[in-house]
């Protein structure tokens, strides 16, 4: 599971697409990238053996606190 999840916007403009996002996984911190098609860049590196799980849980995130909240 992963804890403390931030997100901001990649770009000064905020009416671009894109966001930095961090949080902690297994005590360790993760970094990347929020695409606006939905890819996912991993700046720390690919969280071994749980990058389709923690993907998943990213892009529920990101639905909820950018796409739904405009709404």
């Amino acid at each position: 599971m992963l804890t403390h999840f931030q997100f901001k916007p990649l770009y000064e403009n905020k009416q671009l697409p894109g966001w930095t996002f961090s949080f902690y996984f297994k005590k360790q911190k993760v970094t990347g990238i929020y695409h606006p098609d939905g890819k996912i860049e991993w700046i720390s590196g690919d969280p071994a053996g749980q990058e389709e799980d923690l993907k998943s849980q990213i892009h529920e995130l990101m639905l909820f606190h950018v796409y739904e909240r405009k709404n």
